[in-house]
This record gives structure tokens, sequence and C-alpha cells, in this order.
């Protein structure tokens, strides 16, 4: 039998990266590839007499390299997108996204990357679809990102907006959501308005405070460089020159989604994130987003990314318990 294709790594850190914790990037490998992936001294090596499955090992661990020294983690999502953007059966948008463009699948995750002044590093994203998502938010005036909880899609849509406001690319940030309360009523809220509203947009409060100092989001609360505003105050304005993010877009009403993507103004940008697994109207036929992407998809100018269980990026567990109530419907 052949001797195994190998790849000699001189850093032993860069191979602990590339192993991943407990070598679980190796199992990765395994799936992918259909042969044991295993490392010895300072190697990593690959079980296989198969020409094409050595040559995209390699392919592969090149690239996780390339990765690696922009600063990309080598997570599993980016491993399973490297392999996508190198094989015939990656069929998917952002697939398809990444073999027309040129360069390797790290330059298409480096190229998407978005660096926010002041913040405690460069947000990457983690998976093609999130990479296409950002690239998405960037080209277009109006982007929706859908998909089940942990896809990063606030997470990304709040970096690209900050990144926007604090290059002063856009003078301001609003952040609005509907007030609908999922599944139990919280009864009398003391405070003003932005006291009220406050724990429905705790989820983007939760995205900047992972991204900048506390002391850079008081300040640009207080010069009004962020603004919250609930869903329903959003009527009769016009916004110029802003970056408006509408969360949870899956409980905004049909009138409700109509009249918020009438408010863009000259030089603004709008980003919709939604569940629609997630529905907390009294009649889930009544979403605004499933009704907006049904009949606004086929526009050039309007973005759409739908993210899904291979997108999450929070504790694995997430992803198996998605999948487990994906089954059942």
């Amino acid at each position: 039998m052949p001797e195994p294709a190998g790849i000699a790594l001189e850093d032993t850190r860069l191979l602990a990266d590339v192993c991943g914790a407990n070598d679980y990037n190796l199992r990765i490998f395994e799936r992918l590839l259909g042969s044991r992936v295993y490392s010895r001294g300072n190697q990593l090596l690959l079980d296989s007499a198969d020409p094409c499955a050595r040559g995209l090992f390699v392919s592969i661990v090149t690239q996780l390299l390339e990765a690696i020294a922009e600063g990309m983690p080598a997570s599993p999502d980016l491993i399973t997108a490297i392999h996508a953007s190198l094989t015939p059966m990656g069929n998917s948008p952002s697939a398809r996204a990444m073999a027309a463009g040129e360069g390797s699948c790290a330059d298409f995750f480096k190229e998407a990357a978005v660096q926010v002044p002041g913040a405690f590093g460069k947000v990457y994203p983690r998976t093609a679809n999130q990479a296409l998502l950002l690239r998405g938010m960037s080209s277009h005036d109006i982007s929706f990102a859908v998909g089940p909880a942990g896809t990063g899609k606030t997470y990304l849509a709040v970096a690209w907006a900050l990144r926007e406001v604090l290059t002063k690319a856009r003078r301001k940030l609003v952040l609005t959501r509907p007030v609908v309360e999922a599944g139990e009523s919280l009864g009398f809220l003391p405070g003003d308005l932005a006291q009220k509203i406050s724990p429905y947009l705790r989820p983007l409060y939760d995205a900047m405070e992972a991204l900048l100092p506390f002391d850079t989001l008081r300040r640009m609360e207080d010069n009004h460089t962020i603004e919250i505003a609930p869903l329903a105050y959003m009527r009769g304005r016009s916004l110029n020159h802003c970056v408006v993010i509408l969360d949870e877009a899956q409980n905004a009403t049909k009138e409700q989604m109509k009249m918020f993507l009438t408010r863009l103004g000259e030089g603004s940008a709008a980003i919709i994130t939604g569940d629609l697994t997630q529905v907390d109207l009294p009649r889930k036929g009544d979403s605004g987003l499933a009704h907006a992407l049904s009949i606004l998809g086929a526009i050039d100018d309007i973005f759409v990314c739908r993210l899904d269980g291979r997108d999450v990026v929070r504790n694995p567990i997430v992803r198996k318990i998605i999948e487990a109530y994906e089954s059942e419907r």
C-alpha cells in the first residue's frame, strides 16, 4: 500500500491549530475525504491511495494554512467551506460564489472580513454563507439574512453596520424590532421608551458589546450615533445616510414590513434579520418577513442570504437541536 500523503508543519502550534481541540478538525477531514487523517510528529497524514483524495487533502490544508496566517480560526466550518469550494459537489449559492471568484477560498473569506475601528479584533466569517452575507451587505442597499438561531446573522449585521458608522460612511445606526413577546406576557415595563424597548433589543446590544468597548458604545449613544426605536415608531420617518437593522423581522406584520422598507432614504442601507421557524405572531401566516421574501426576491437590488443548520456557530449542540426540530416538521 502506498505511503500516506503527508504535509510537514515546522511549527507545532500551527499543527495544533489545524488539528483542533481533541483532534476534532481531523474528524472533519476524515468525513470529507473518506479516509483516516492523523498527525505524527510534525506531520499531518492522510491514509489513502486515491490520488484525487490525496490532492484534495493537500489543497485543503494549504488553503487552511493561508487562512490561519490571515488571522482566521481553523474552525470545522472553514474546513468544510474550503472543501466545498474545491469540489464540484458544492452547488450552494455560497459555493458557486467562491468558485466564480478568483483566488482561494481563504481569499473569499478574507475579502469578506470586517474591520470595525476600535473593535477587539477583526470579524471573519466562519462559514461560506456568512462570507456571502457580508459581501452581499456591502453591495446592496437592502439585505435579508434569514436563518435559525446561532447562525451569526445578527452579529454580522451589527459588525458591518458599526464599521459603516465608525468609518463615517454612514452617519447613524438605527436599531429596531417588533415589540412582540415570545409566548409569554412580560406585563408593564417601567422607564422611558428606550428603557422599555431595551430588553427586546438585548441581542443587538450583546453583539455590539462583543465587538466594542463599553465606553465607545456609551459615547455613540450619548451623541445619538446609535438610535433605538420600536418598529411601530418608524412610520412617517425618512432615514437618510443611515444603517438600519430590523431584527426578529419574522414578527413584523406585512403592513409593518412594507412601512419599514419604504423608510429608506438617500445613502441608507437596511439589514433585515429573522428566523421563520420562530414566528410569535398570533397567526404565523401574517409574518411580514415571509411575505417580503415571496414578493421581493426577484428584485436584483435586494440581497437575500438564507443560512441553515450548517452555519450554526454557537455550541455544536445547538446545530444538533436545530436539525432535530427540522426533521420533526
